[in-house]
């Protein structure tokens, strides 16, 4: 073991890619078609040894668990592939949001009571992971996802206050940072496009990171003018004792 796994415990935050996975309902569905078999490749390259196997993914930019590019919802902002990487890793904390539910707004008044009862402090250049509980209650087919499903989300003064504080990074544990489905004016991304900020949707295993701080990474795919990327998440926690 080196000294970064001596002293460091990896939680992945990244939800599985699967043909049917659940999909917020304006994106594209998620299709897995096999390219070649090993036994038709090795047929193709005479191989006496071996063949290679491949699919190929229909995926949205927004599917899976990923990260917005500012130019999505503000079309003067960066894609992702020109988007500084300080969005995308960095020191993160996250607070327990569960008890507030669908039809309420999650509210900065939220924020600052959950950062008193654990201590934590939000400093500049911080990723902000919000634990709804959404994830736990209805995934994958109980209400997780599609046109339907009903979340909590922040509010525009509520996104506005943790920019202002300086966060880079907004995530959840749900298909959006948006009220859902009833606010139209999707106010946590109206707030992202101000502030340049981005937000990560679809995380997993966040009540693992509730009154933490870790090394959070979910780096994006240099995706050519992309609107966003999926993005592996992980945390970095310090080992305790």
């Amino acid at each position: 073991m080196g000294v970064w796994q001596d002293n460091f415990e990896l939680v992945d935050l990244s939800q599985e890619i699967y043909e049917g996975m659940p999909v917020f309902g304006m994106h594209q569905k998620t299709f897995i078609m096999t390219n070649q078999t090993h036994e038709q490749n090795q047929k193709a390259t005479g191989s006496p040894t071996l063949g290679f196997s491949a699919r190929n993914l229909l995926i949205s930019e927004h599917g899976p668990t990923h990260s917005d590019a500012v130019w999505e919802y503000e079309p003067s902002g960066p894609t992702i592939d020109r988007m500084d990487l300080g969005h995308f890793w960095g020191e993160g904390i996250c607070v327990d949001l569960s008890h507030i539910r669908h039809p309420r707004y999650i509210e900065a008044a939220d924020f600052e009571e959950q950062l008193g009862k654990t201590g934590l402090a939000i400093r500049k250049g911080d990723i902000f992971l919000m634990h709804t509980g959404h994830y736990e209650r209805t995934y994958p087919d109980k209400g997780y996802g599609g046109p339907e499903a009903t979340h909590t989300g922040v509010s525009y003064r509520a996104a506005e206050w943790l920019f202002q504080q300086g966060v880079v990074n907004l995530g959840v544990d749900a298909p959006a940072i948006d009220l859902s489905p009833d606010d139209l004016n999707f106010s946590g991304h109206h707030a992202c496009g101000r502030y340049g900020a981005t937000n990560t949707e679809n995380l997993r295993n966040l009540r693992l990171l509730i009154g933490r701080r870790f090394l959070y990474m979910g780096l994006p795919l240099r995706i050519r003018a992309g609107s966003g990327s999926p993005v592996r998440a992980v945390a970095l926690l310090p080992k305790q004792g």
